[in-house]
């Protein structure tokens, strides 16, 4: 499977290394929306390119003019990582039939609550432990599918490409239009 992954890269680091494709932050998680770092790292990814791009600028949604400084974080910039891993057994939370099995709601899915995404999170780890994360939704674009991946998968993950991205990249070009940044 094919996943994309926007990331603060520093093109010294190995892929496991911090600044790395691979690297998953699990000191500096918690705020997320499947964060457990007390049990597990969770790296976020998504099969369109466009999803993590847009995740990651959305804070400046209709701030103005779209900033080379909106592609930096912790004073480095930001890259999209193409990433390959076999066919991991994943949770899927947008299959109906899952959703029901596991007596979740599709409200419950798209929530912004953390505190319950998290719990739901941590119970579907502890409930699956031959899962490799979690499929689901974006809740800026229905049609974008998210995955989270457990820690207990990456090692398994091979780095196809790191691509550094600036204002003039048609990739982020689109996520300024969509987000009402001027570029």
């Amino acid at each position: 499977m094919i996943y994309h992954r926007v990331l603060p890269h520093d093109r010294r680091a190995a892929p496991d290394e911090p600044g790395g494709a691979r690297w998953i932050p699990r000191t500096l998680q918690g705020a997320g929306r499947h964060d457990n770092p007390d049990l597990y790292g969770a790296m976020y990814v998504s099969e369109h390119p466009l999803s993590p791009l847009v995740e990651a600028l959305v804070p400046f949604r209709g701030t103005g003019e779209l900033r080379e400084e909106m592609l930096v974080r912790a004073g480095s910039p930001l890259a999209i990582a193409t990433l390959e891993t076999p066919d991991a057994m994943l949770v899927d939370l947008d299959d109906p039939q899952t959703l029901s099995a596991e007596d979740m709601r599709p409200s419950e899915v798209a929530t912004r609550h953390r505190t319950r995404t998290q719990r739901q999170a941590a119970d579907l780890h502890a409930g699956h432990p031959g899962a490799g994360g979690l499929r689901w939704w974006s809740t800026l674009e229905s049609l974008w599918i998210n995955v989270t991946l457990f820690d207990r998968a990456v090692g398994e993950i091979e780095v196809v490409e790191v691509r550094p991205l600036g204002v003039d990249d048609p990739l982020v070009e689109e996520a300024a239009v969509l987000l009402g940044l001027e570029s």
